[in-house]
């Protein structure tokens, strides 16, 4: 369990970021292996059409430099309220994606009088069996240098199956090259810090309005792991969404609708 932060204790902002277009302010937490453009790159336009957005890379993602140690949870969600503040917000939601579902959870009980909704994706407040099984998996193809082999396991595990099987072979396999070179380089040190998460007693400490959006066909967290995350948090609402890890690829449409729709529902302040 994490304590609040005041205001006056928030770091300096240092990770690179992505900020887009007015309005009310949403910060972005992305997944493991990626960063914000690579988790929310095909609605990014969308979001920044009705807010100020800004997204945060992780070390190792992006532009900001990897870590020379293991990642803190707390470093990452104070890092991401750093960036939001020194883009002029004070106030904002924001939307985690996998790895970025923990650091929004913390970020909302550390600076609980910053964020106005949590909008939480395919994601966990601590892992199941399979997904312990698979972390160490994913981290130790990625410090094996093998893109290909690690983008085969990523493509197998985060693609849904009703996307996965309508693929012709050639679209497959631009796929794996696809997934090859966008992967991160601090990618074991975020699989290492996604092994070690448990965020469960911070759950009941939530205030913000939240929407847990479950990906139906996800072989990465399940839907158990993702009815979990709402049962658990306060006046949590839960949305199901038929695709597998990948919602951006397999339907952005509908993923990008389902967070702005909660967002103005809950005045967007």
């Amino acid at each position: 369990m994490s304590a609040p932060a005041s205001s006056s204790s928030l770091p300096a902002a240092t990770f690179a970021r992505t900020v887009l277009g007015s309005g009310p302010g949403l910060a972005l937490a992305h997944g493991a292996g990626s960063s914000a453009a690579g988790t929310y790159g095909p609605i990014l336009d969308g979001l920044a059409a009705r807010h100020t957005v800004v997204g945060v890379d992780y070390p190792g993602s992006g532009h900001t430099p990897r870590s020379a140690g293991p990642l803190s949870l707390d470093d990452l969600a104070d890092q991401l309220v750093a960036a939001a503040v020194a883009e002029g917000l004070e106030t904002f939601a924001v939307s985690g994606y996998s790895l970025g579902g923990p650091v929004a959870v913390r970020t909302a009980v550390r600076h609980p009088e910053r964020v106005t909704a949590l909008v939480l994706t395919a994601t966990f407040a601590h892992h199941d069996q399979r997904l312990a099984l698979a972390l160490p998996i994913w981290r130790e193809l990625a410090g094996s240098g093998d893109r290909d082999l690690l983008a085969r396991f990523l493509t197998m595990m985060a693609v849904g199956a009703d996307a996965l099987e309508a693929m012709p072979a050639e679209l497959l396999s631009q796929a794996v090259g696809f997934t090859a070179a966008g992967i991160a380089e601090g990618t074991p040190e975020h699989a290492e810090l996604a092994s070690r998460i448990d965020v469960r007693d911070d759950l009941a400490r939530v205030a913000a309005p939240t929407l847990v959006i479950s990906t139906t066909q996800d072989r990465f967290t399940s839907t158990r792991l993702h009815r979990a995350l709402a049962d658990g948090i306060p006046g949590a609402r839960l949305a199901e969404l038929r695709t597998g890890h990948l919602p951006m690829v397999e339907r952005p449409a509908e993923w990008q609708a389902l967070i702005t729709d909660f967002l103005a529902e809950h005045g967007d302040r």
